[in-house]
């Protein structure tokens, strides 16, 4: 029983043209992020230093990435490329941060959110790997946002689109999927899901997810659901809403509920049930 189990191990890793390192890259995100918004353990007071700090973890990106991929040359143009773009992605990161301060009458400074919010974690390493995905690099950046799945409970997928300032309250359990489309200055809170009606296999390459238009907001357990789900811009849409068709812009959806107090009302009689 033993002898097959080790030989289809071995076979498996004699066949694998790659060595994923997992921990390794998900270290690189977290200390990419770390340095980027002054979370090490030291400062960083000059120009040159800064360069230096910049080209030891470009030379770090460059190892974890020839050990998956094996072709120096096409590592070398995936590494320039991504940190050609840093730039934009830390001022966009920035706007988000931003927002939030500006949005949470809880946060009292940027440093604050940048070492605290799991909202903001989530969103950096998304679009770190987002960038990556659009350099079509394969597996990375699903690992990293799924590393920053497991350290937040923010569920984005690396493909989806996302626009500028955004904001991310609590965010536990928010699903952001593969081809959703979100658009700028949107608030998203705690237990949001954009995903998709269920649909076959052969669905995979076609949108499945809802388009968020500019200026939205989505408040918490809301679930909206549908690739031909347009929620109009500057729309709001409720708490615990379930939507799988498009709104106008402009738009508050909410549910009516009823609430019942034990001193005024007869209340309905409880459903009994045995499962």
């Amino acid at each position: 029983m033993r002898k097959p189990f080790v030989q289809t191990l071995l076979e498996n890793n004699r066949s694998s043209a790659s060595f994923l390192d997992k921990m390794r890259i998900e270290n690189f995100t977290d200390v990419l992020f770390r340095f980027l918004f002054q979370l090490e353990d030291k400062k960083y007071l000059s120009e040159e230093a800064i360069e230096i700090r910049l080209n030891s973890l470009k030379s770090e990106f460059t190892t974890l990435l020839y050990h998956s991929f094996n072709d120096a040359a096409a590592v070398a143009i995936i590494v320039d490329e991504f940190f050609d773009a840093l730039p934009d992605m830390y001022f966009r990161l920035h706007d988000d941060a931003t927002t939030i301060l500006d949005n949470d009458p809880a946060a009292t400074c940027l440093q604050e959110v940048f070492i605290s919010y799991p909202g903001f974690y989530a969103i950096a390493i998304y679009r770190f790997a987002h960038q990556l995905q659009l350099q079509k690099v394969k597996l990375i950046p699903r690992i990293w946002t799924e590393f920053a799945h497991g350290k937040t409970g923010i569920d984005i997928h690396p493909a989806a689109t996302i626009g500028s300032h955004f904001f991310i309250d609590h965010g536990t359990g928010i699903v952001i999927g593969e081809t959703t489309v979100i658009g700028d200055y949107v608030k998203i809170y705690q237990g949001v899901t954009l995903g998709a009606i269920s649909v076959s296999k052969d669905k995979a390459h076609t949108r499945r997810h809802p388009i968020i238009e500019d200026h939205v907001v989505i408040y918490s357990g809301a679930t909206i659901l549908g690739g031909e789900t347009t929620i109009g811009h500057n729309s709001v849409i409720g708490g615990n809403v379930w939507l799988t068709k498009s709104t106008q812009p402009h738009s508050i959806i909410y549910n009516k509920s009823k609430v019942y107090s034990k001193d005024k009302e007869i209340i309905p009689e409880p459903i009994h049930f045995i499962i």
